[in-house]
């Protein structure tokens, strides 16, 4: 499996394009805008996208998702208890920046335990609450593509609407921290990190 990242969007949110080398299926996670910048890195690889994957609902990981779907022709998918935030620019906190940003309807919610496909890539769906009530985090190839639930150091806000704090470091005990150590780690934002080094460093795992 090949991941390219790109940040992008006014919160530099990291954008990844994910992809099967033999078959150019891919991919793509948290599109949160410069959809220009995105298409061009898609064309430049002869890329296929089959979905636009969301690790929760939160504005600044949406915003390009009408733009990359309408030009590839992709799915949207997202967890069922983010979706109400595709539309609703308070909901997904665009409104409290002065900003409307939407997306439209997802075509197929995200469960726990449920894989996403691309070539021959397969790629688990784990449902981590915590960030927001519908945060996922995808595993597969070695490699965790973790939305905003776990970060280099550190893990996501649970300050906002349906965050939990509990729940956050629950769900990356659970679910996360028993994944291999040499787990590479591809967060929403800042630099990537490994699960191993995430138990060693990480003061909200202890």
């Amino acid at each position: 499996m090949r991941i390219k990242t790109l940040v992008v969007g006014p919160i530099d949110v990291n954008c990844h394009i994910l992809w099967d080398a033999d078959t150019k299926e891919a991919i793509v996670v948290d599109p949160g805008g410069n959809p220009e910048r995105i298409m061009a890195e898609i064309k430049k690889d002869g890329l296929t996208v089959k979905a636009v994957v969301n690790t929760h609902g939160h504005s600044d990981h949406i915003g390009a998702n009408d733009a990359i779907c309408e030009e590839t022709g992709a799915k949207l998918m997202i967890h069922k208890d983010d979706s109400p935030m595709l539309g609703d620019p308070r909901a997904n906190l665009s409104a409290y920046m002065g900003l409307k940003i939407t997306s439209r309807p997802a075509d197929e919610y995200l469960a726990d335990g449920d894989e996403v496909k691309f070539g021959n890539i397969s790629l688990k769906v784990l449902h981590t609450p915590g960030h927001s009530a519908g945060g996922i985090c995808l595993y597969g190839a070695g490699a965790l593509i973790s939305g905003d639930t776990l970060f280099y150091g550190s893990i996501g806000r649970t300050d906002f609407p349906g965050g939990s704090l509990t729940k956050l470091v629950g769900g990356i005990k659970e679910k996360l921290l028993c994944l291999p150590d040499d787990t590479r780690v591809f967060t929403g934002h800042g630099p990537g990190t490994t699960i191993g080094d995430e138990k060693m460093i990480n003061p909200y795992l202890g």
